[in-house]
C-alpha cells in the first residue's frame, strides 16, 4: 500500500474492505490477462480517466504511470493525443490535474496499487 493513498480511497477501504479487495483483485487479474506492460497499462487507463474527466482517477493513474516508469512528457504526450477526441477544454483539465501529480515532488512506491 502506498504511503500516501487519498483519504477518500481510506474512508472506503475502512467502510466497505470487502469492496476495495475485489476491486483490488480485479484489477490485478485484468492487468495478467494479456501481454500489455505495466507502463503501457496506465497510460491507457491515464487516457480513459482523463475521458471521463475524472480528477481522482487522472492523479492516481498519472501517479501509477510514473511508477511504473513512464516520464513526464510520455504522460502529457497521451493526454495531447486526446485533443481531437475530447476536446481542448477536457485535454487541458487533465494536463493540469497530471501534472500536480508530477510536479508534487511526491515520491512514487511501485507496490502501491488500487
Amino acid at each position: 500500500m502506498a504511503d500516501n493513498p487519498s483519504n477518500q480511497y481510506l474512508k472506503v477501504k475502512k467502510r466497505h474492505p470487502g469492496l476495495l479487495s475485489a476491486v483490488e483483485t480485479l484489477g490485478q487479474a485484468v492487468r495478467q490477462e494479456g501481454p500489455i506492460d505495466e507502463k503501457t497499462a496506465q497510460l491507457i487507463q491515464l487516457a480513459a480517466a482523463a475521458a471521463i474527466r475524472s480528477e481522482g482517477a487522472v492523479h492516481s493513474h498519472t501517479k501509477r504511470a510514473l511508477e511504473a516508469g513512464a516520464s513526464a512528457e510520455e504522460i502529457r504526450h497521451v493526454l495531447i493525443l486526446l485533443t481531437s477526441t475530447l476536446g481542448f477544454p477536457c485535454v487541458m483539465a487533465a494536463l493540469s490535474w497530471a501534472d500536480e501529480k508530477i510536479e508534487s515532488g511526491e515520491p512514487t512506491d511501485p507496490d502501491w496499487e488500487v
